[in-house]
């Protein structure tokens, strides 16, 4: 008994280094991964490791390191800290996300991009392109249906322009406040938050679905082109501000 006993010992010990060095590129090897996905010059372990390049589509992400902790695994739950690129990076991010059988949950989570990566491969109306920055500072985020069950952050639009085939329209740095509302992710901002003169929410509902509810008036910081393109949003009510509404698919998608 003490001979078998040692014996099953060495291999559940043999079976935990294994487990524990398991390596991240055979991992990615067996995994299912999407036939749009390509990942190169993985390295470390699933627990410990670091992915050079990632190109999905038209995008492509570099230097993703991660950190698995095992202990959360013991509670069904996979705790990840991870690291994309670095703050001189035009795309990066880091925090931490959960994974559980409820869903999804992040916390501290940072990530910046510029616009053209975000809308790479999207065909906006009127052949508009947008420029700038954008950076998201989550603090919690709880996955729920359609999108959240909690949610508490903001958005930086940074030097946001749009352009097309009537104009030119810089609009400048954009603060916008993140929260969920039944569900629905909503973004807020008022005239405070931005120098052009609007105020509203923006929702994100399911099924690629966008409600608008917002409202801008003239200000010195507008360009001429965005000046004359107030009055095509609608009549301008007794306080000077002219309706932004919009309820439908998401433009793009």
């Amino acid at each position: 008994m003490k001979l078998i006993s040692k014996i099953i010992l060495c291999v559940l010990i043999y079976l935990a280094f294994m487990l524990a060095l398991f390596p991240a590129r055979l991992a990615v090897s067996l995994a299912p991964l999407p036939a749009n996905l390509q990942l190169g010059g993985v390295s470390g372990t699933i627990w410990s490791g670091s992915i050079d390049v990632i190109k999905l589509q038209q995008r492509q992400l570099e230097q993703l390191s991660w950190e698995l902790s095992p202990w959360a695994l013991l509670t069904g739950r996979a705790k990840l800290d991870f690291q994309l690129g670095s703050r001189a990076s035009a795309v990066n991010a880091k925090g931490q996300v959960t994974l559980a059988a409820g869903g999804i949950s992040a916390e501290k989570l940072r990530f910046e991009a510029p616009a053209e990566f975000l809308m790479a491969g999207s065909r906006l109306p009127f052949r508009t392109q947008v420029s700038g920055d954008i950076s998201v500072l989550l603090d919690t985020l709880v996955q729920g249906q359609p999108w959240c069950e909690a949610l508490s952050g903001k958005v930086f639009l940074n030097r946001v322009g749009i352009r097309n085939q009537f104009g030119q329209y810089p609009l400048g740095d954009i603060e916008l406040g993140l929260q969920c509302v039944a569900g629905q992710v909503q973004l807020a901002t008022d005239e405070e938050k931005n120098a052009i003169g609007v105020a509203g929410t923006l929702l994100l509902k399911a099924n690629e679905q966008l409600e608008v509810k917002a409202r801008i008036r003239e200000t010195q910081a507008q360009s001429e082109d965005l000046k004359k393109a107030l009055p095509f949003l609608g009549k301008r009510d007794a306080q000077g501000y002219f309706p932004i509404n919009y309820n439908g698919k998401i433009p793009g998608l």
